[in-house]
């Protein structure tokens, strides 16, 4: 039997090409593949600035835009707005110290020809109330002929009626709510649930009663009268603070000062407030300036765009996360 030996070509498999063509090929196809990567990863970042750009000047608009009332309003007499709004204390949008501000910028300007107080308060601090109140008098002294009403929207209350007291007229809604002219401070009491826990209370003072109103301590009749009293000449100074406001309008009955609050068709019954109206019918058949201006004092410009642009950037990542929710899994 005869055997064959297979040649060369036979026995060697056969080799992928290897030729510098097809090494070239690939490595163009990589290169392609990578530039279009970038050029797709620009036109993302391009996109995405632009957008952040848009947002940017859209709140840089709205902030700047109150800047230029003044120049509208040259020549011209407007009816000034001033937002007692909120609590009335240190620190918040109706504190004495903004509402103020308002007041004089309102009463410095040339073109204004009355001033109204958008009041839609429940009251907060006395001490605020009684600075603005008397702010008013003084502004009233400093230019008579320049009217200063209250419009109160929804409620006008405790320290909120304190400032509206001082104005030349009150203007309410049938279903306003008025009155509150009393005087409040609160605490709680948590012996008997210390008791409960095990816990015992311990402090070091200097001075009898400078623990006053612990609410870790039984009451100390002393202190309660105390603070009673000091409650008391509070109190008398709001009453006081509203007849001398509202005078001879007022139709006093015993209940008047109790804390109580009345409707706005009852606050014109009692004398309380003076007539129904809005802001805009005041502005225009009581003081005869039909245009509006806002005279609340505006944060700077850094704190402003700030909130803006979280208020925005806020706006985007719920938008982006519901859409994401959306995507199919």
């Amino acid at each position: 039997m005869t055997q064959q030996i297979p040649t060369e070509s036979e026995s060697t498999p056969p080799q992928p090409p290897s030729s510098p063509r097809w090494e070239r090929e690939t490595l163009e196809k990589v290169l392609l593949a990578s530039v279009e990567e970038q050029r797709r990863a620009r036109r993302w970042g391009i996109f995405f600035k632009s957008l952040l750009a848009i947002y940017l000047g859209v709140a840089l608009w709205m902030t700047l835009k109150p800047m230029g009332k003044a120049s509208l309003d040259e020549g011209f007499g407007h009816t000034a707005v001033i937002d007692v709004v909120g609590v009335i204390a240190p620190g918040q949008p109706a504190s004495a110290d903004n509402i103020i501000e308002g007041l004089r910028d309102a009463v410095e300007d040339k073109n204004t020809k009355g001033i109204i107080l958008r009041m839609n308060s429940p009251g907060g601090s006395p001490v605020q109330a009684a600075y603005v109140y008397e702010e008013i008098r003084r502004l009233k002294k400093l230019k008579p002929e320049l009217p200063i009403h209250a419009v109160v929207a929804d409620m006008c209350a405790s320290g909120g009626y304190y400032i509206a007291s001082a104005a030349d007229k009150i203007y309410v809604n049938n279903a306003s709510i008025v009155g509150s002219i009393g005087v409040i401070m609160g605490s709680f009491g948590f012996v008997d649930s210390m008791k409960m826990l095990g816990i015992e209370r311990r402090i070091m003072t200097a001075g009898e009663h400078k623990a006053l109103m612990d609410p870790f301590a039984p009451v100390d009749p002393v202190a309660q009268q105390h603070m009673q009293g000091v409650l008391g000449l509070v109190h008398r100074q709001f009453i006081d603070a509203v007849k001398q406001g509202r005078g001879a309008r007022l139709k006093e009955t015993p209940d008047m000062f109790s804390g109580l609050i009345w409707t706005g068709g009852e606050s014109i019954r009692l004398g309380l407030a003076d007539e129904l109206g809005d802001a805009r019918s005041v502005a225009e058949t009581v003081i005869g300036a039909k245009k509006m201006r806002d005279f609340n004092p505006e944060e700077n410009l850094l704190d402003r765009l700030s909130r803006r642009l979280g208020t925005v950037t806020g706006q985007v990542l719920l938008e982006a996360a519901n859409q994401l929710q959306a995507m199919p899994r």
